[in-house]
């Protein structure tokens, strides 16, 4: 048995942590330095997530470049070792057309557009001084989603959809259309999540892990080792944002690991796991649906306040307490989700 993919992949992970807490302060310096810190919405608009959050007012947001920069740096400096010294390096390269290109570039694209949001609310632009409009931004990661989908469909020769336990069918076109939905729609569900020190990056940080797992039990091992060089630099940024947090990820950490992430379980054929591995991306989505719902249909709200990490900040629950438990319930769900991949593989 060949146990160099499993030093690979633990060996790119420890290094990304590494790597990753070795720049942070340099980033941190910059985000203070320069006044880049999030701000809160207006309390006529949103008075509980206000008044819960009015002492996080200017704690720095983009922190999620911590991810994306040492993801895509240790992708491209591997991949040129790998190029021009002949030997060692060419073992740790997991730069691949078929595994890892689309989720690379997916990052960055989407990474690069939150870090303008990030940078607009930061200055007070945009629609009503908050950023980029909620249809300005569906309609640029959608666009982001779509180049995607074509990647999938044309250049990796894919339309593929799992039904665990009964087998695979090919989608032909429709592929396309449902593959944007799923990309787009796992992006605005890990942004909502979002929303508490340490939450988005310790579920994240577990759906990574299954789809990790599941891509090294199909023999994917770039595509392995590349959810373990984001688990890395998820762990290094978990590090300084857990409560409180030193800085915020923002939607340039949030939307492109969501983003990425429906990629992943579409490149591992896992597609229709991704409901129970990011079960807590499910349930905050779901909290924010039907609170609008309710409030057209019914004139009422159901919770104090969506996503539902904030309806338990407005009855009591201390933030930890709430991040720590969702943590446990998606650790479990993420769990699961990999034996059913396992036994449906079989």
């Amino acid at each position: 048995m060949d146990l160099f993919p499993i030093v690979k992949i633990f060996t790119l992970t420890a290094a990304s942590f590494v790597v990753t807490i070795l720049w942070t302060p340099a980033l941190t310096h910059f985000l203070y330095k320069y006044k880049l810190g999030k701000q809160i919405r207006d309390a006529a608009e949103t008075p509980v997530y206000s008044r819960l959050h009015a002492k996080k007012s200017g704690t720095p947001t983009m922190g999620g470049v911590l991810i994306w920069g040492t993801t895509l740096g240790m992708a491209v400096i591997l991949a040129a070792l790998a190029a021009w010294v002949d030997g060692f390096w060419n073992k740790f390269s997991f730069l691949t057309r078929r595994e890892t290109l689309l989720p690379l570039g997916a990052l960055v694209a989407s990474a690069l557009v939150g870090l303008v949001d990030d940078y607009y609310n930061v200055r007070r632009l945009g629609a009503h001084g908050g950023g980029l409009r909620v249809r300005h931004r569906l309609f640029i990661y959608t666009a982001i989603a779509a180049v995607g989908a074509w990647w999938f469909f044309y250049k990796l020769d894919w339309d593929l959809i799992r039904l665990p336990f009964v087998g695979d069918f090919n989608l032909g076109w429709w592929f396309i259309p449902l593959s944007i939905a799923i990309m787009v729609a796992t992006s605005f569900s890990v942004n909502e999540t979002d929303g508490l020190d340490g939450l988005a990056g310790g579920t994240l940080l577990t759906s990574f892990g299954a789809y990790g797992a599941i891509a090294f039990s199909q023999g994917r091992f770039d595509l392995a080792a590349f959810c373990g060089v984001i688990i890395g630099a998820l762990l290094a940024f978990l590090w300084f944002n857990i409560p409180p947090a030193r800085f915020f990820m923002g939607d340039t950490g949030a939307m492109s690991l969501g983003v990425t992430l429906g990629i992943v379980a579409l490149l591992t054929n896992s597609l229709l796991l991704l409901p129970v591995i990011g079960l807590i991306f499910v349930i905050e989505s779901l909290s924010v649906l039907i609170q609008t719902a309710s409030k057209k249909l019914r004139g009422k709200k159901i919770f104090i306040s969506t996503p539902i990490h904030h309806h338990f900040e407005a009855i009591g629950w201390p933030e930890s307490k709430i991040v720590m438990r969702f943590w446990v319930i998606s650790g479990v769900s993420a769990v699961v989700g990999v034996i059913l991949s396992l036994l449906d593989r079989g």
